[in-house]
């Protein structure tokens, strides 16, 4: 299929000297505004009112028989600058009845503005000119849209076989005659292949201009949520149809799908190559066995150290990961990290790769976390199979010490489902004493620890179903203010004091001295985290 650029079958407007080729206008006299007679039309209207501004859209060629203003020089100079500030196509005017002459200072005017004015000089059937130019108009959209169709059709037979966008640049070339290029992120420009090298030129000069111009459009590609690519399309002579801008839409959707394609089988492909990983965070691997294998995946910058981060999700249900994947390789590598993704059943580990500076990698890990889980919340698809936990590990200068920030990230996403925490993503540096605790769990007997400081005050609390423990907690939080704890536990300060005088005889009258006050409120956080392990461990029985 061939666009026939000045051809009037396949453009989707006609122009005034085409309308004056129609058996209607044989007679016709062009008395004004001979360079305008390349005007489009995209209608045909009657008209003989004289106030018209808000009547008309643009591009209409206007019939009338002058009935409005007569032999008025002043109502029909006011009619002819209303179509013109309405962006008429221009004026065609029947002599006889209503008017005689068409005044000088109005074809003086439509010669200043390039406005066509044409006269008949005998009466013509304005319904059978109307009919005529409409049957043509609409016959040219049909066949603006078969075209259309037959282009898209095209294009999806060559996304089947194609690996190349310069194969898909070069069918809207040969199928338009336009100048084509492209650009991908940051690489060179790729044109149609069979455009030489002055068309290549030509273009990106078009491209280099900064005001804008009627031959010449630029399309982005647009792709997981940024700009992947930008496709130039310039015409040599004539401004662009508007069936050659609906051709460019397409291609650009058509080169967006060819690049998602790539994508998703370069993840498919990376998908399959990740046993190497399994091994590398079970600690299996040398220094020069990660870089052999980093060599392969990342080659392209220097890697200052990492992190991992440890995804878990609420359900099994499958879903597609490797989309999913895709959306976060681009948000994590606009941040300056390079993303390898190793799945373990409901469990998902991202191994972020730094290629940055190293001062400034929990903030930009943080603008991407934010940015990850502000469309989470917005896809459907993430809310069936909503995300658990995240735990970020440690941050590792060293390759061959990742294993290590597996192993915090994990230790985090533990923590996590002991305390219950409102928030799905914790930092494991951000753990602090609970980091302690886990720790001393592991090697102790934390509740024997934790009853020989506050046995006293739990066994009362029991007894009396009293609220010592809490009032504990708050007093120390507040750093011993009495009004902000009685005004945090909404009661009265007289309340407090008995509280207060209670805690002292349980715990002691120096319970609020440095060191002893430090070890109580370790005590008390051990104490939640051993309360919500053991509601934990029921609920996993129970349910």
């Amino acid at each position: 299929m061939k666009f026939a650029r000045g051809g009037v079958d396949l453009k989707s407007y006609l122009t005034v000297t085409e309308i004056l080729t129609r058996k209607h206008f044989v007679n016709c006299e062009v008395i004004a505004g001979e360079k305008g007679l390349t005007n489009s039309v995209k209608w045909v209207h009657v008209m003989e009112v004289t106030r018209i501004n808000e009547l008309l859209k643009g591009n209409e060629l206007i019939l009338s028989t002058g009935v409005g203003w007569g032999e008025d020089p002043q109502s029909c100079l006011s009619f002819l600058q209303q179509l013109i500030s309405c962006k008429a196509s221009g004026l065609c005017i029947e002599l006889g009845t209503y008017t005689s002459k068409i005044p000088q200072i109005v074809i003086d005017k439509a010669n200043e503005c390039d406005f066509p004015i044409i006269l008949f000089h005998e009466e013509v059937p304005f319904v059978e000119i109307t009919q005529d130019v409409h049957s043509l108009l609409i016959n040219q959209h049909y066949q603006m849209i078969s075209d259309l169709e037959q282009y898209s059709h095209r294009l999806n037979q060559l996304l089947l076989t194609v690996n190349d966008p310069a194969v898909i640049l070069q069918c809207l070339y040969e199928s338009t005659g336009l100048l084509v290029g492209l650009k991908v992120s940051n690489e060179l420009f790729t044109f149609a292949p069979e455009m030489d090298l002055l068309k290549q030129q030509l273009l990106l000069h078009y491209i280099s201009r900064e005001n804008e111009s009627p031959h010449f459009t630029e399309q982005p590609i647009h792709l997981l949520g940024q700009d992947y690519a930008q496709l130039y399309v310039a015409s040599i002579n004539e401004a662009l149809t508007e069936l050659e801008v609906l051709t460019v839409d397409r291609t650009a959707t058509a080169l967006a799908q060819h690049f998602l394609k790539d994508l998703y089988v370069e993840e498919k492909k990376r998908v399959d190559e990740t046993e190497w990983m399994t091994k590398w965070m079970n600690g299996e691997l040398t220094l020069e066995q990660i870089k052999d294998s980093m060599h392969e995946v990342c080659s392209d910058s220097p890697i200052r150290g990492g992190i991992v981060v440890c995804c878990k999700w609420q359900r099994r249900e499958k879903f597609d990961r490797t989309y999913f994947k895709l959306i976060l390789r681009s948000i994590f590598e606009q941040e300056g990290f390079h993303l390898l993704v190793s799945e373990r059943n409901r469990e998902v580990l991202f191994i972020l790769l730094n290629k940055r500076m190293v001062s400034t990698w929990r903030e930009r890990l943080e603008s991407s976390l934010h940015r990850w889980m502000n469309q989470y919340e917005s896809d459907e698809n993430s809310k069936r199979n909503a995300i658990s936990f995240i735990g970020i590990g440690q941050y590792c200068e060293q390759l061959d010490c990742m294993h290590k920030s597996y192993e915090t990230a994990k230790e985090t996403i533990s923590i996590q489902e002991m305390l219950q925490k409102q928030t799905i993503i914790h930092f494991y540096d951000d753990l602090h004493m609970y980091r302690i605790i886990s720790l001393l769990h592991q090697h102790e007997d934390l509740q024997e620890v934790v009853f020989e400081y506050l046995q006293p005050v739990i066994t009362y609390d029991e007894t009396y179903n009293a609220k010592l423990m809490e009032t504990l907690k708050i007093y120390l939080a507040c750093n011993g203010s009495k009004q902000e704890t009685a005004k945090r536990l909404y009661i009265v300060r007289q309340t407090l004091y008995h509280r207060i005088e209670k805690l002292e005889k349980l715990l002691g009258e120096d319970f609020m001295e440095p060191e002893k006050r430090l070890a109580i409120e370790f005590m008390i956080m051990a104490y939640e985290y051993l309360f919500m392990m053991k509601k934990s461990r029921a609920e996993f029985i129970n349910g």
